[in-house]
């Protein structure tokens, strides 16, 4: 694949995006390089600004195969991962798919799930299978989990544990539109919704050739020495009770990768490193209570931290 080839599918993709997800460059920006970095995407925000919207939108022009589920206390793991019926025809057990065996898999308000049904998802996002009666089945690739969580509703919900949080790559918040964008979003669906004029801009094939070549971005061993030194930093800051683990290491990494691409390099700069940073791993750190709680706090130490380690002179 040609140099600069990733930058230029991923703006053609965001242009396309941006017709029904009007004034969110930055947190689509966000999304597709969770993507690319073969990561799964957090939201948390109110019912209503688009969340939705965005993974159907993601998943029509990247032409990926999509399943949404609306978690509530009801929901099975097997609603999730599928089942074993008796098929009456041979007189063996035959595996019935769940939900999530897709390209692009909806958690719509996944902490209304229960505590069982939640951790349903943790085999699927790291291994990319599930385990149904002992037999282990492949969910199609490329594979990408949205799940959304309401913040502000905490009636009937179950907090995400931390071995879930650990497996998103990002987490994101849509927010309100800006007055102007609320209008143009107004204006634009006067003639239909622009979701009916979205199209496939590639064939999924072709996402994963542009994973794989994120994959092959060079990453220098004094950057990856400094990505190390800041999550080890975080292992010994005052005000965190448990810092980033190694899974978080190796999707800063990743995702700086994925950065490195959309800026039109095949190699990590360590600007790189400190531009995913904070979005990487602010949600995987458990704070002190005396330090405070939200993703503010988290945050700002997490700028601390790039301000106190020595970024390599490359």
């Amino acid at each position: 694949m040609e140099q600069g080839i990733v930058k230029q599918s991923a703006q053609a993709v965001l242009a396309q995006v941006r017709k029904v997800i009007v004034g969110k460059d930055e947190t689509l920006t966000w999304a597709l390089t969770a993507i690319l970095a073969k990561g799964h995407i957090l939201i948390e925000d109110i019912p209503g600004v688009g969340k939705t919207t965005m993974a159907v939108a993601f998943s029509k022009v990247l032409d990926l195969s999509y399943n949404r589920v609306q978690f509530t206390p009801d929901v099975l793991p097997s609603d999730v991962t599928g089942f074993s019926v008796l098929d009456t025809a041979t007189g063996k057990m035959r595996y019935q798919s769940g939900a999530v065996l897709c390209n692009l898999f909806l958690a719509d308000e996944l902490n209304r799930a229960t505590s069982r049904t939640q951790s349903a998802l943790l085999e699927a996002m790291e291994e990319g299978q599930v385990t149904v009666d002992a037999v282990s089945h492949p969910i199609p690739q490329p594979f990408v989990v949205i799940a959304t969580q309401n913040p502000t509703g905490a009636a009937g919900t179950q907090l995400l544990p931390d071995s879930q949080m650990d497996r998103f790559a990002i987490r994101l918040s849509l927010g309100y539109p800006g007055a102007r964008e609320e209008m143009s979003m107004v204006m634009h669906r006067q003639a239909g919704n622009p979701m009916a004029s979205l199209e496939p801009l590639m064939k999924r094939e072709q996402l994963i050739a542009m994973q794989e070549e994120v994959e092959k971005t060079f990453i220098g061993e004094p950057v990856v020495q400094y990505v190390v030194q800041l999550i080890h930093a975080t292992r010994r800051h005052s005000g965190i009770l448990q810092g980033a683990s190694p899974r978080a290491t190796l999707m800063v990494v990743r995702m700086a990768k994925a950065w490195a691409q959309l800026q039109g390099r095949d190699y990590v700069i360590p600007q790189d490193v400190q531009s995913v940073f904070p979005m990487t791993v602010a949600h995987r750190l458990l704070l002190k209570a005396q330090t405070g709680n939200g993703n503010g706090a988290a945050m700002q130490i997490l700028s601390d931290i790039l301000a106190r380690v020595t970024a390599p002179q490359i």
